[in-house]
């Protein structure tokens, strides 16, 4: 790889999925295509397609997100281009569809960056002591490799370097820390707390302190060369993300982003034994009807095995979102835990950061169900245990987004507080149900949809007692 003022060259330009197909008619013309078709055995190229499944479902759900936010700029889910920072005074509501599981706590800011040419500059001001604030860190995997924000770095000011795998530079007077990412491309997703609705102005304020620019900008030096437009493929829609052949072509052109880790080398062989691996050409429709066959068996086989963790392990709290997000070294490459994390939550935060206790079934493990009446209780002195702030969020099903409501309440959090009603005993319960429990418990109501619906309570950076076990989030009790 060679050099330019230090810094190491960017890649070449990406391939696009239509040169993708151009180069596997090229494969197949050579005889090099039909020979990949035919080898390996089917029941191999199952199993190969059912890891690569549960590999890579993360990586293209992620992709099709950042393309709305960052690329489609006719999306109605755009935010701005590429290492440009945007913000959002406002907290999620059931209009905003890209993300499931989205968090209504706190108003978002948003960079999607390109690391290919250079580093950037995150620089934030000092933060009111008592707010939380988060910047989070993610990688083209969707592991959370890095925080700035009152937990991870004080509420004080300071810039930040985010470099990528690319870069050989050393760390610029007036930065604080470099900050690695082992992909070019990276995500950065800020939370700021916003207290009620009338703090909206201050929330606003500190916003409009954060600062993000080119490492070059910040030292008042030339640009680099800029790196090559990317010809960004075409995302798939999320039923096609679980049925369609396309993804393992599409997974092939978000690994030309992602350096191989030399933890994967030997699955990165694995998987190149059915045409996967960075920039490779990939068209199903040109595979041997028993290979095709085979690998469409193995991403039916991958859809199987998440199903499965999560009635076994998610669904019966042997597992819980804790263990889902992370940096690839928390992790420790486990894929099943990364995809469910990415399926019922993407870009949930490291479990230092936030937790998130999420409720499948009700107290007596049944499933929660918007015909019926549900309470969930605090005794007294039992609320969570945070340093920043708690909540609980309805979320209809199967889309796990907000529910649209009359009282437009899509949770209930620690800030509310004040307003909720206390039992006798000083303890809190809250009523989940579709239809209002009466006047005197409206403030204490959460609205649940007429159907299925799950919720999720999320802990903002969580005490010791919380992360330890110590403290356990109450179950959600039907009301007979």
């Amino acid at each position: 790889m060679s050099k330019r003022n230090g810094q190491a060259e960017p890649p070449g330009p990406a391939l696009s999925r239509r040169e993708f197909l151009a180069g596997t008619a090229a494969l197949l013309a050579s005889g090099t295509g039909t020979a990949l078709a035919q080898s390996p055995a089917p029941d191999d190229a199952r199993a190969i397609a059912r890891e690569a499944t549960i590999y890579g479902f993360p990586m293209i759900d992620n992709y099709r997100i950042q393309h709305s936010y960052f690329v489609d700029r006719g999306s109605p889910e755009f935010k701005a281009p590429w290492n440009t920072l945007v913000n959002n005074a406002r907290v999620y509501t059931p209009d905003d569809k890209a993300i499931q599981t989205p968090n209504s706590d706190t108003p978002y800011s948003y960079v999607g960056a390109d690391l290919r040419a250079e580093p950037l500059v995150f620089t934030v001001p000092a933060v009111e002591k008592g707010r939380y604030y988060a910047l989070q860190f993610i990688d083209m995997y969707t592991f959370d490799f890095a925080y700035v924000g009152s937990r991870a770095t004080g509420n004080g000011a300071g810039s930040y370097l985010l470099a990528g795998p690319r870069w050989q530079g050393r760390k610029p007077k007036g930065i604080k820390s470099v900050i690695r990412c082992e992909t070019d491309l990276a995500f950065v997703l800020y939370r700021t707390q916003l207290f009620d609705p009338a703090d909206i102005e201050k929330v606003k304020a500190i916003q409009a302190g954060y600062k993000v620019e080119p490492l070059s900008q910040f030292l008042g030096r030339p640009a680099p060369a800029a790196a090559p437009a990317i010809a960004f493929a075409k995302p798939l829609a999320p039923e096609q993300e679980r049925n369609s052949l396309e993804a393992f072509g599409l997974l092939n052109f978000l690994l030309q982003f992602c350096p191989t880790h030399p933890s994967e080398r030997a699955l990165m062989a694995r998987f190149a034994k059915i045409g996967i691996g960075p920039g490779k050409p990939f068209d199903a429709n040109a595979l041997v009807p028993e290979m095709r066959a085979a690998l469409q068996q193995g991403m039916a086989d991958g859809w199987k095995a998440f199903a499965e963790f999560k009635e076994t392990q998610l669904d019966t709290g042997k597992k819980t979102s804790a263990d889902g997000f992370g940096t690839r070294a928390f992790l420790k490459n486990d894929y099943m835990q990364r995809m469910s994390a990415a399926i019922l939550g993407i870009y949930g935060n490291s479990k230092d950061e936030a937790i998130y206790p999420a409720y499948f079934l009700d107290s007596g493990k049944q499933k929660l169900e918007g015909a019926n009446r549900y309470t969930l209780r605090f005794p007294p002195g039992q609320l969570p245990p945070v340093n920043a702030f708690w909540s609980l969020t309805m979320y209809e099903m199967p889309a796990s987004l907000l529910y649209a409501n009359a009282l437009n309440r899509y949770l209930i959090n620690s800030p509310m507080l004040p307003k909720l009603k206390r039992d006798a005993d000083g303890g809190i319960t809250l009523y989940i149900q579709n239809e209002s429990p009466g006047a005197e418990r409206e403030a204490n109501w959460l609205p649940a949809p007429k159907g299925p619906f799950f919720a999720a309570m999320r802990l903002y950076w969580p005490k010791p007692a919380a992360l330890t076990g110590k403290w356990k989030a109450p179950s959600i009790a039907r009301v007979s």
